[in-house]
């Protein structure tokens, strides 16, 4: 299933994610923000499940701000998961 949240506060400006039938993260493509270090993160949580990928993520800083791209993704993840409680396990 696709899922697209648009972060708040950090320099990206989309994450498009490809989220299984099992809450295991497939792909994640991230829209702006620092290029390399967002395609490691991408290719890190790859396989991961959404569980596993909130609980490392979140509440991560970056620099004077009060969130992070890793955050946002740990966002856009519990978002994902509220909104499809009723269909996913």
């Amino acid at each position: 299933m696709e899922y697209r949240y648009r972060p708040n506060g950090v320099c990206s400006s989309e994450l498009i994610f490809n989220i299984d039938e099992n809450n295991i993260v497939q792909d994640l493509k991230v829209i702006g923000g620092c290029n390399g270090n967002l395609k490691g993160i991408s290719a890190l949580i790859k396989g991961m499940s959404i569980d596993d990928v909130i609980q490392k993520l979140s509440g991560i800083l970056c620099g004077y701000r009060n969130t992070s791209c890793p955050d946002q993704i740990s966002k856009a993840l519990v978002e994902f998961k509220n909104k499809n409680a009723g269909i996913i396990r």
